[in-house]
């Protein structure tokens, strides 16, 4: 694991800035989510394939809870490079989540959602790879009408509007703002924000400083 998905792994792990990603993305910066409200799930699972035990590691997952009852499982993927099989990794990721669900929980009692977000920090250029199930898979003319599609809910932030990134209260606002920033001009200038996990945001920027470099070389 590379040291820049560490580092992200770490920032959004932390409760106000994963309500925050989802208030400001999801729900348009109304306060929707409390960061109270969230409760850390396993990021790994475990499926069967092929006779062995294989394990599914996912970059961030809560439980979204009110009154102690679950509202919905969320996870948060990070990509910094286009995925082609992005859409089959999400229905993987949620389909393991439902089954443990299916496994689980009391008889009678409804399952929750399963939402993934995928965060994409490209900056030299918009996401190109498959958003659906149906861009993904070829699939032949009459066998489409019996092909359920899916989509990815995915974010590109290097192309979020200023408005958009205002709409971040957390530390995720530097972040959001550093790849506007490098989109825009190639360059980060710092603003004034007031950080509250410090060490987090400095060794972020200072990764993907260091990436930019060698790349620039």
């Amino acid at each position: 694991m590379g040291e820049k998905d560490i580092t992200e792994k770490t920032l959004e792990s932390y409760n106000d800035v994963f309500a925050d990603i989802l208030n400001a993305l999801l729900f348009n910066g109304k306060q929707v989510v409390d960061p109270n409200d969230l409760e850390d799930r396993n990021p790994h699972s475990f499926y069967k394939a092929d006779g062995k035990v294989r394990e599914l590691e996912r970059d961030v997952v809560k439980y979204w809870k009110k009154h102690n009852i679950r509202i919905a499982c969320v996870g948060m993927e990070n990509q910094t490079d286009p995925d082609p099989y992005m859409v089959l990794r999400v229905a993987g990721y949620n389909g393991t989540e439902y089954r443990v669900q299916m496994n689980s929980l009391p008889k009678g009692e409804k399952p929750y959602p399963v939402i993934t977000i995928v965060l994409y920090f490209g900056y030299k250029g918009h996401w190109n790879q498959p958003k659906t199930l149906y861009e993904t898979l070829e699939i032949p003319e009459e066998l489409r009408p019996y092909v359920n599609d899916i989509k990815i809910n995915l974010f590109e932030i290097a192309y979020l509007t200023r408005e958009q990134v205002n709409l971040f209260k957390s530390d995720f606002r530097v972040v959001a703002d550093y790849f506007v920033q490098m989109r825009e001009t190639g360059e980060y200038t710092p603003g004034n924000e007031v950080v509250a996990h410090i060490q987090e945001v400095l060794q972020l920027l200072n990764v993907m400083d260091k990436e930019n470099v060698l790349r620039k070389n």
